[in-house]
């Protein structure tokens, strides 16, 4: 067996399905989960309509490249939505299985374990697959703390010197996971600086970027940071989205990586190998998602209603800043984030991830602790029913 597997941690979930166990909730309350950042809105018919008419394309092989109709819909997406210039479909795109499998693909490629102290920096509270990747690929990570002190920024000039000087690979999230907030031009400028001075490559998580909650005010994307700052073919950096959060549609599995010709190059190689071909009929769904925008206006449009409902009645007992994008609320609570997720189910039948199940002990401290995430991913009525639950737990907690 590869011993590396070895220095995987528990996922999230697995964790919580192990501190959830042996408890009984009141099986007068329906269960209602805040836990998973699981789209539950309905999907859009024209995704499924798509897909339904595509299911003839299951009778054939699928290419890794992805049809040129995919790869052009997806550029032409990226060049609208992030005001660029035009993308090349052939050698700037590349359709993938969710942004999920590319983000841990991706570190395969571009990760030298045989390099001394190989390094991956990622942020903390991150996205685990971060983590896995680099462990798998041989080399270790270094954590860059969300701390509420700083609204949540991540203090990339804090990093030493020696640290960069042996890093590969940078991940960001933006909008983050699980803080909701965006990256801006600023930050994106100091990041590039410091991938030109040593050389490493960044990789930018971009799959809650259609989820925000002013409509006209988008979240700044990388692409269109690099463009903004003159980086023509956006050198060593490479962004993700997917269609899971923008058009309801985590089981479609279908996202895209987008950037650095040379880094899509050697991408499109190594899936080549791995397997990972999108079913033409997924391909000619992806193809009428990205196409659309209609239904990722209604969505967002319903998640605005939400939060501008919940986050106040969540804010008054457990403090949590308006995220500036994305579905979660990042909560801080009266007492351990562990013991009020387990007390939570029982007395109310709610489920939250403990904060500190999405983050790792860094310089002194776990930026997650005694916070929860809250995934208001269901339909209003749900969302306001657990909100209200959390809020009635609490008050009894803290009177």
């Amino acid at each position: 067996m590869n011993p590396r597997l070895g220095l995987l941690q528990p996922y999230p979930f697995e964790k919580l399905r192990t501190l959830f166990a042996g408890v009984s909730p009141d099986p007068a309350k329906r269960p209602i989960s805040l836990s998973l950042g699981e789209p539950r809105h309905p999907t859009a018919r024209v995704v499924t309509e798509a897909l339904t008419a595509a299911m003839g394309a299951l009778a054939n092989y699928p290419t890794t490249l992805g049809p040129a109709a995919l790869r052009e819909a997806i550029a032409g997406w990226l060049s609208r939505r992030h005001d660029l210039p035009p993308l090349d479909p052939l050698t700037q795109v590349l359709p993938v299985l969710g942004s999920r499998e590319a983000l841990f693909a991706f570190g395969q490629v571009v990760i030298d374990g045989s390099r001394p102290n190989a390094t991956v920096v990622v942020p903390n509270p991150f996205y685990q697959i971060y983590e896995g990747a680099a462990l798998l690929a041989g080399a270790q990570i270094h954590c860059v703390n969300a701390l509420p002190e700083s609204g949540f920024a991540h203090d990339f000039a804090g990093v030493p010197q020696e640290v960069w000087a042996r890093t590969q690979l940078l991940y960001v999230c933006s909008p983050d996971n699980p803080t909701g907030r965006v990256l801006d031009q600023a930050a994106w400028r100091e990041l590039f600086a410091l991938s030109d001075l040593y050389g490493f490559v960044i990789a930018s998580d971009e799959c809650y970027s259609e989820i925000y909650f002013e409509e006209g005010k988008p979240p700044l994307g990388a692409l269109a940071a690099a463009q903004a700052e003159g980086r023509d073919g956006f050198p060593r950096l490479v962004v993700f989205g997917s269609l899971s959060k923008r058009s309801n549609a985590p089981g479609l599995r279908s996202g895209y990586v987008a950037g650095d010709r040379a880094l899509l190059r050697a991408f499109l190689l190594y899936r080549t190998y791995h397997g990972s071909a999108m079913s033409g009929a997924v391909a000619a769904a992806s193809t009428a998602a990205w196409h659309d925008e209609v239904h990722v206006r209604e969505n967002r449009a319903e998640y605005a209603a939400k939060f501008a409902r919940l986050q106040p009645e969540v804010s008054a007992v457990l403090p949590c800043a308006m995220p500036q994008a994305a579905f979660y609320l990042w909560a801080q609570t009266p007492i351990g984030d562990v013991e009020f997720a387990r007390r939570l189910l029982a007395e109310e039948n709610v489920s939250v991830l403990p904060g500190s199940f999405l983050a790792r002990d860094a310089h002194g401290v776990n930026p997650g602790r005694d916070r929860v995430r809250l995934a208001l991913v269901a339909s209003r009525a749900e969302c306001a029913e657990a909100v209200a639950r959390v809020v009635a737990f609490t008050k009894r907690l803290t009177a």
